[in-house]
């Protein structure tokens, strides 16, 4: 870690006593409470976030089927959701008799800490972001993996043969499904020579002689491996976060609704906002690594500094998180569910060998061709 805390952090605590009048060398006073009010910010996105993802969810349902989705509730059913979030907070809290009561508390809340805790590491702009980690991919990919703890915790506490039975999917799936993604990850570090999320998405604005780097300079482009490697990650967080048709979990038909069958209330709500904070998180991820991160792939843009620099770079990767959200729920409505045994036989038999041969395809690349873009060189 390059400093506990991401240097913007500690020179906006620097102005605080500046403009205070308090005795200098309080940085290590301020910067924790700048962080915990940037961790505050993060949860209220995130709330509003999955409000808004769960009315754009319905209405890119209701399109696929030929429909309007919500209507009545709020202009064009903007309001639904909240009045969704109402309800749910009025609702009874039921604890089954026969559950074990201190983890089935506490599984909803682990759910959720395993997503919320990885936001903070995701870089913003060049300039901002709440923490810079020098091991910033492998935290994320560490503290995702509490998640299937957190599933596994709700689906033994229940006392319920359906909820264990999805919790049981989910920690095959999530399991196996975080090899593919785990080697499309090391890929981009090998490519990176760095494990700074930070850092990956500041060489993809680096261009050709000098100037400014266009969208092929980001890592999508960078070499023949790298889409393939996209895609096995947007593929692997796809079953990570239980979307369809990785979806088994939460099978309907078959476990009525998984491993949270027997929760209501806002603990139910917490389960769902856990599920869409983990798809935005995994693709904010992707944005970072494939994406070019903040940079907009149009130099004369990114070379903003600057508050107007930190809006564009903000905005640009919030559009292209969501863009990939809108493409996750696109999926759901539109691919059927696959058996558990194509489930694994597809992660095992497919996504591994591809993954595993675009691996060293990029080392090589990267032996024999480094700061190329398909053979043109970087600056």
């Amino acid at each position: 870690m390059n400093h506990l805390f991401f240097p913007a952090t500690v020179n906006l605590a620097g102005e605080i006593e500046r403009l205070v009048g308090l005795p200098e060398g309080l940085d290590w006073l301020f910067a924790p409470l700048l962080m915990l009010v940037g961790c505050g910010l993060i949860l209220a996105i995130l709330t509003v976030y999955s409000l808004f993802a769960v009315w754009l969810e319905r209405k890119v349902s209701g399109h696929v089927q030929c429909r309007l989705g919500p209507m009545e509730v709020g202009p064009h059913g903007l309001l639904q959701t909240v009045a969704d979030g109402i309800k749910l907070i009025a609702k009874e809290d039921i604890i089954p008799r026969q559950a074990d009561r201190a983890l089935f508390i506490a599984a909803p809340i682990v759910i959720f800490a395993g997503v919320f805790v990885a936001f903070p590491v995701i870089p913003l702009a060049e300039n901002f972001v709440v923490a810079d980690l020098n091991l910033g991919i492998f935290f994320i990919a560490a503290v995702g993996s509490i998640e299937a703890i957190g599933v596994i915790m709700a689906g033994w506490a229940s006392n319920n043969k359906w909820s264990l039975f999805g919790a049981m999917r989910t920690a095959t799936q999530v399991v196996s499904y975080e090899v593919p993604l785990g080697v499309s990850l090391l890929a981009v570090i090998v490519a990176a020579g760095s494990f700074s999320l930070r850092e990956i998405a500041r060489q993809q604005g680096v261009g050709f002689y000098g100037d400014g780097g266009w969208f092929w300079c980001w890592y999508l482009f960078r070499n023949p491996f790298m889409p393939v490697l996209f895609l096995i990650f947007f593929i692997a967080a796809l079953a990570e976060c239980k979307r369809n048709p990785f979806d088994l979990p939460e099978a309907e038909s078959e476990l009525v609704a998984g491993y949270h069958t027997e929760y209501s209330g806002m603990r139910f709500a917490i389960f769902f906002l856990a599920e869409y904070s983990a798809m935005l998180l995994v693709c904010a991820v992707a944005s970072v690594l494939f994406l070019g991160g903040w940079y907009t792939g149009i130099p004369a843009l990114d070379r903003l500094e600057g508050a107007a620099g930190v809006l564009l770079g903000t905005g640009t990767i919030a559009a292209k998180s969501m863009f990939l959200v809108f493409v996750q729920m696109w999926i759901r409505w539109t691919l059927p569910r696959v058996r558990l045994d194509q489930v694994m036989y597809f992660c095992l038999k497919v996504l591994l060998p591809f993954a595993v041969v675009s691996l060293v395809g990029v080392a090589l690349w990267e032996q024999y061709l480094p700061h190329k873009v398909w053979f043109l060189p970087l600056q």
